[in-house]
């Protein structure tokens, strides 16, 4: 594949949906590419706006938190697996509304709630707990939620 087909490739790759720098590369060596050639094509596309790291941070983070409703540590430790810049991570938190996600872990809270059958409270407790961690929900912020809700 020559270099002009290939970037070619990657710039409707990048067109389709943001992508990260990690993404572009992995793909461009899945096409069995040189590190030159990866690197000038990855030049090119920043120069050209089609990878843009920010963009790419700030979207991922209001994609998932609106979409999977994931809490800011799940976001953030997703986009330090990507090789997000720290700079760019927080950023990207600051894209959720603070009230709007407040909102957003009590509504998923009780909605997980009506779904836990257990009827013994501390397991009940625990169920809830386990579900808004794995999804990176705060800590301090799930406890607070679980003393509000189950009594």
């Amino acid at each position: 594949m020559t270099l002009r087909e290939a970037k070619r490739k990657l710039e409707n790759y990048c067109a389709y949906q943001e992508r990260c720098h990690k993404e572009v590369i992995e793909k461009l060596k899945g096409m069995r590419m040189i590190p030159e050639a990866i690197d000038q094509i990855v030049t090119q596309l920043i120069e050209d706006n089609f990878l843009n790291e920010e963009r790419f941070a700030k979207s991922f983070a209001r994609g998932k938190f609106n979409i999977k409703k994931w809490g800011k540590n799940r976001i953030e430790n997703e986009l330090k697996q990507r090789q997000i810049s720290r700079y760019n991570i927080t950023a990207a938190l600051k894209e959720i509304d603070e009230e709007t996600y407040i909102e957003t872990l009590d509504t998923l809270a009780k909605k997980r709630l009506e779904q836990i059958t257990e009827t013994n409270l501390q397991k009940k407790r625990k169920k809830l707990a386990d579900y808004l961690l794995y999804r990176g929900w705060e800590s301090h912020l799930v406890y607070e939620k679980l003393r509000e809700l189950i009594k």
